[in-house]
């Protein structure tokens, strides 16, 4: 284009068989005219534009072209003049040709036909990658949307260029050189093929930072200021050396934040350099500072507050006379930046209805080592939440959001309630909550009013559970379908289901499994809404599970033995107000139907007969974590439940205590016997009870009988079936976890579990149900007995739990601590990824009385999380486990754990 905007075609030629052209140019002007067939020009006359026409075939529409270079017929137009040039600039800015110029065709009085004839610039047919890792080849094509049909012009190949090499800068590797070329494509019209070579050349590490003119804070220190910048050092493993030039710029600000932290609050950079040694492919980084001297806070006085006291203010700030200075401690008591909830001055305002608030603290004088303060305070006028809406949000309906929201219309303001409600909708589950962002509207400060809309991208919440496998001798198959956002309202409307009726916020879950020796059935409904007025949640669910008796060395399955579980609930969970909102109280009672057919497989002490249990459950928790459910980066979550029965021993009429010194005996005598035992007629098969000291040597019996005691068998079963006909307990649960953010993305949980399950009474002893299995990955593909699994990685899974008799009958205490450092990889809706580190140590034990808090089994490891909305939580942790199992004296070395829909 810039050859046709620098030629000067200023001639006209006009021949009877052949077209004169004439070349009307940017800057344009008429100086060489042909002698042959001249016709009288006049230059810089008016004419009417009559028709422009594009001289060769475009992808565009002709008349589309015309219009986007702004003529028009029957336009009046100066032949050379401004509106030629304007159209050719026009043209270029689209940045879709390329040598665009206007030639006349001929005149026809005052009316001037014109040619446009201009190159279209080539469209992009594929792009080709070469030296770059197939991982990163996808980003560098969306981030330059280098796409099919992309138009290619200097712009695309410049940027691309820089957009690599600066990539790849960021990442440390500074001789990184990017060369694009272009290729025509045979087979296709006016399309190219783009070629990106990368050599990123090696990674340059930082050798040394060296400090000169420091003499009150070492260069170490100085160092661990800078967070990002750090020189080479074999053992650091958590932050690499690389230089980022504007990481590097925020670093040199740290430097003089560690100064005024210790109250140097002159000190300043004079010079820094960054020197490149090409032969050891390294750089060398040199600061000046000068340091100045240490200043002492002297007095600080409060001007223009009249809602807060001096002291109110006072107790916030912190600071007192003579203290050391402390520019940094000093800016975050006015406004912590780093913490949207922080405790500091601004907030105090904020939260209490001062959006116009401002608060400055300014030097009024140094004398010496002191520094004297004001901290002026201009507090405006109230302000109210005007208008509160919310966008984003396709398939849930409103009013789920809006019950939720803390800022209220006519409310005062509170940025509070602000930074709660973003959390509130984050927790939902529903929406990304990495994208919620309240934006300020309208915010007028006369009227005292602020309006708040709140952008939500909507996220896949249901859930869907496939899986197959093969384990304990055959196929194990899961069919699992989690409806998160479901609208049981709608189940009617047929034009709701989208394949179903979505948006109410109530959860429907159905879970089907099986294999030769198993199956389970269960379907739950909650409703975190019960009666739509109030945050009470009803909860239910259902579930049936059947189990068959299976030889795990031969894995040969004897249907005739089975042992059978029916479930149902019912639960209420409300939220309370006091101590503070984040507290839920919640209830629920239960039954359980155990039916055992023949099935003495060691799990229980009676192998035909039935167990019932009704229990209620009552729990307290407190959670103000957030505001990722997935990924929580600060709070914490509290919980303590009782699980109890009704203590039927109290009322039933049994003496546990006799029942405990009584054995069954199955008569095998087959003689007459006229009398019986006790006054009972006897025959062959029937059972015997025998009471007393007599009750081990069987001599009651034989002199009741007659029979050789050798002729009886003892069925200590019928006695248990009595026990346990009615389930007696108390389970009692303690669970404390927290969420740090200690460093950068870095997040640290800590975790501590208790459990403990106990007898109302004594003589009738623990139940063998409702146990504790401690190790392995925690996961309980189906439950049998309503035992709980209890993760501790780096051992095999219930591997920690006491054996007795020959049987691992569950533990009914147990302890454990956690300790994890995560860091997330990427957090975007469509899946979440983070790693972890861990460490663990926890135990179970028979009863209370062997319980040991410090006798612990420990272990340490790493994994990684994935979490999709359509699919859950999936997750891999590889742990060590430092401690042996029972009955070992080797520590148990490596274990692998897979998870698979366990939540977080």
């Amino acid at each position: 284009m810039e050859k046709q905007v620098n030629k000067l075609n200023n001639f006209l030629v006009l021949n009877k068989s052949i077209k004169a052209l004439l070349t009307l140019v940017f800057l344009g002007s008429f100086s060489q005219i042909k002698a042959q067939d001249r016709v009288p020009f006049d230059q810089g006359k008016k004419y009417i534009l009559a028709k422009v026409e594009l001289t060769k075939k475009l992808s565009f529409n002709d008349q589309t072209v015309v219009t986007f270079a702004g003529l028009q017929k029957g336009q009046e137009i100066t032949v050379p003049g401004e509106e030629i040039s304007a159209a050719i600039k026009k043209l270029g800015k689209l940045g879709l040709f390329d040598e665009i110029a206007f030639y006349i065709n001929h005149i026809n009085n005052d009316s001037i036909y014109l040619d446009l004839d201009i190159k279209e610039l080539p469209k992009l047919n594929d792009v080709k990658f070469v030296g770059v890792k197939k991982g990163k080849v996808e980003t560098f094509i969306k981030d330059n949307g280098l796409t099919k049909g992309k138009v290619v012009n200097e712009n695309l190949i410049t940027t691309t260029k820089n957009y690599i090499e600066n990539k790849y800068k960021k990442d440390g590797y500074f001789t990184t050189k990017a060369n694009i070329n272009i290729v025509k494509d045979t087979s296709a019209t006016n399309q190219v093929n783009m070629v990106v070579s990368v050599d990123k050349g090696d990674k340059i590490k930082i050798s040394g930072i060296d400090f000169v003119g420091n003499n009150k804070i070492s260069d170490k220190n100085l160092r661990k200021a800078m967070k990002n910048t750090k020189q080479k050092n074999p053992i650091r493993v958590l932050k690499a050396s690389k230089f980022i030039k504007d990481k590097y710029k925020e670093d040199l600000e740290k430097v003089i934040e560690a100064y005024k932290e210790k109250g140097y609050r002159d000190a300043r950079i004079v010079s820094d350099t960054v020197a490149y040694n090409k032969e050891k492919n390294s750089l060398a980084i040199k600061i000046n500072v000068e340091e100045g001297n240490k200043y002492y806070f002297g007095n600080i006085k409060f001007l223009g507050n009249t809602v807060y006291s001096d002291q109110d203010l006072q107790r916030y700030l912190g600071i007192k006379k003579g203290e050391t200075y402390n520019g940094v401690i000093l800016e975050k008591r006015i406004a912590d930046k780093s913490k949207p909830d922080g405790e500091d001055i601004t907030n105090l305002y904020q939260n209490n209805g001062y959006l116009f608030s401002n608060i400055n603290a300014v030097e009024v004088k140094t004398a010496n080592d002191t520094i004297d303060f004001e901290i002026r305070v201009t507090e405006g006028p109230l302000a109210y939440f005007n208008h509160i809406t919310v966008v984003g949000n396709d398939k849930t309906n409103d009013r789920i959001i809006y019950r939720e929201l803390r800022t209220k219309p006519g409310q005062k303001y509170s940025k509070d309630e602000l930074v709660r409600t973003v959390r509130e909708i984050g927790q939902l589950g529903y929406f990304d909550p990495e994208a919620i962002e309240p934006k300020f509207k309208n915010v007028d400060g006369a009227a005292g009013t602020v309006d708040i809309e709140y952008n939500l991208v909507e996220k896949g919440s249901s859930q869907i559970e496939l899986q197959g496998g093969y384990g304990g001798g055959g196929f194990i198959g899961t069919l699992g379908l989690s409806f998160n956002n479901f609208s049981a309202r709608n189940i009617g409307n047929k034009a709701a289901y989208k394949p179903l009726p979505m948006g109410d916020g109530q959860k429907v879950s159905l879970r089907l499994q099986g294999s030769t020796y198993f199956q389970t059935y269960s379907v739950s409904f909650s409703e975190p809404w019960f009666g739509q007025k109030k945050p009470v949640q009803f909860s239910s669910s259902i579930s049936y599970s059947k189990q068959f008796a299976n030889n795990y060395t031969t894995y040969k399955v004897d249907k005739s033995r089975s042992f059978n579980i029916f479930t149902v609930s019912l639960g209420l969970a409300k939220r309370l107000t006091v101590p503070d909102d984040f507290f839920v109280l919640s209830q629920s009672i239960s039954y359980q139907s155990y039916d055992l057919n023949n099935y003495n497989v060691g799990l229980f002490t009676f192998g035909d007969g039935a167990s019932k249990n009704i229990a209620y459950t009552v729990g307290l928790s407190r959670s103000n974590k957030g505001v990722n459910p997935i990924f929580p980066t600060y709070g914490s979550e509290f919980s303590i439940s009782a699980k109890i029965t009704p203590p039927y021993s109290l009322f039933n009429g049994i003496n546990y205590g006799d029942l405990k010194n009584q054995k069954e005996y199955k008569l095998k005598y087959t003689g007459a016997n006229t009398t019986g035992y006790n006054g009972q007629p006897l025959n062959n098969g029937d059972y015997v009870t025998v009471e007393g000291t007599n009750a081990s040597t069987g001599a009651t019996l034989y002199n009741s009988v007659g029979s050789d005691y050798s002729s009886a068998d003892t069925d200590q079963s019928k006695l248990d079936q009595k026990k346990f006909n009615w389930l007696e307990y108390y389970k009692i649960k303690f669970k404390a976890d927290w969420y740090t953010k200690v460093y950068g993305k870095f997040v640290l949980r800590t975790l501590t579990e208790f459990g403990f399950l106990g007898a109302y009474n004594q003589d009738r002893g623990l139940v063998p149900f409702e146990r504790f299995f401690v190790g392995g990955d925690g996961m309980a593909n189906y439950s049998m007995d309503g035992r709980e699994t209890v993760q501790l990685r780096g051992y095999p899974n219930n591997s920690l739990t006491p054996v007795v008799n020959g049987t691992q009958a569950g533990a009914t205490v147990y302890n454990k601590f956690s300790m994890e450092l995560r860091y997330p990889i990427t957090l975007k809706a469509a899946a979440s990824i983070y790693a972890l580190a861990f460490l663990e140590a926890g135990n179970s034990f028979n009863d209370f009385k062997s319980y040991n808090p410090f006798d612990i089994k420990r272990s340490a490891g790493f994994g990684l999380r994935v979490f999709m909305p359509a699919f859950g939580l999936l997750g891999i942790d590889f742990g060590h486990g430092f401690d042996a199992l029972p009955g070992s004296t080797k520590p148990n070395g490596w274990e692998t754990h897979f998870i698979i829909g366990q939540q977080f």
